[in-house]
């Protein structure tokens, strides 16, 4: 029963909406039921709004006043208070002084441990800032000068002339199990790994010294605010404080 009812449904007529005429068509698409029905709840919700604020504004007492009436302003259709400065007493500043030197020496101390971890994992021999070492050879004669081999003479790979640290000899290489040899990209990579090691060492050992430097400076703005402090009951007092900023 259901398949006729389906099959005879394929044959009815398609019913499309009526369009807008074509003396109207400067109005327009022509309005829908379901387009009227969204319109005329969108108006209706916002009636309903200004209703209830007008009945809010008629309920509300004259009289009535709290701070935010003079402490705000209206910019741009904004409500925004005006920024007041915390008020602290002399303990209070006396403490938070005394917890920004305990968060910089704590920062300056997290900094010097990891300058020491980046240091034993870095020989500290091929860095950019170092200065070349020159490795001379003494010999007899000219002759045994112009044949001079280093590799020989070091007991060494040729390829590893150049490197100023860990560089094995023979014997060690032939010791070791090396199943592949190694691609120029590898070595380039460990190169630029190295390289950011020691940049970032560099950048610490940086901070490390600005973060004592502030140490220092908020320990003698401590110092001479706690100076002031003591000389503020004295009457008779010509010593001349210094300011540091």
């Amino acid at each position: 029963m259901s398949s006729y009812k389906n099959a005879k449904k394929s044959q009815q007529k398609t019913h499309r909406e009526r369009s807008q005429p074509a003396s109207r068509s400067h109005l327009g698409i022509l309005e829908k039921k379901k387009d009227y029905k969204l319109r005329a709840q969108d108006y209706q919700s916002k009636q309903s709004t200004l209703k209830a604020l007008k009945r809010k504004a008629l309920d509300k007492n004259p009289d009535e006043f709290y701070f935010k009436m003079v402490r705000t302003q209206l910019k741009d259709g904004v409500h925004q208070c005006e920024a007041q400065e915390p008020v602290y007493t002399d303990d209070q500043l006396k403490l938070i002084q005394s917890q920004d030197i305990r968060y910089v020496s704590y920062k300056r101390s997290t900094e010097q441990k990891k300058i020491e971890k980046l240091k034993s994992t870095l020989h500290l021999l091929d860095a950019e800032d170092k200065p070349k070492n020159k490795h001379t050879f003494f010999v007899d004669s000219k002759k045994e000068a112009r044949a001079f081999d280093v590799a020989k003479h070091l007991n060494t790979h040729p390829s590893l002339l150049s490197r100023t640290y860990n560089r094995p000899t023979l014997d060690t290489l032939k010791k070791w199990n090396i199943q592949e040899d190694v691609d120029d990209n590898t070595l380039q990579e460990l190169a630029n790994e190295r390289k950011k090691k020691y940049k970032e060492l560099g950048k610490r050992i940086e901070r490390e010294k600005e973060l004592h430097i502030i140490a220092q400076k908020m320990e003698v703005k401590r110092n001479t605010k706690n100076l002031e402090r003591g000389l503020n009951g004295k009457k008779n007092c010509t010593l001349l404080l210094k300011r540091w900023k």
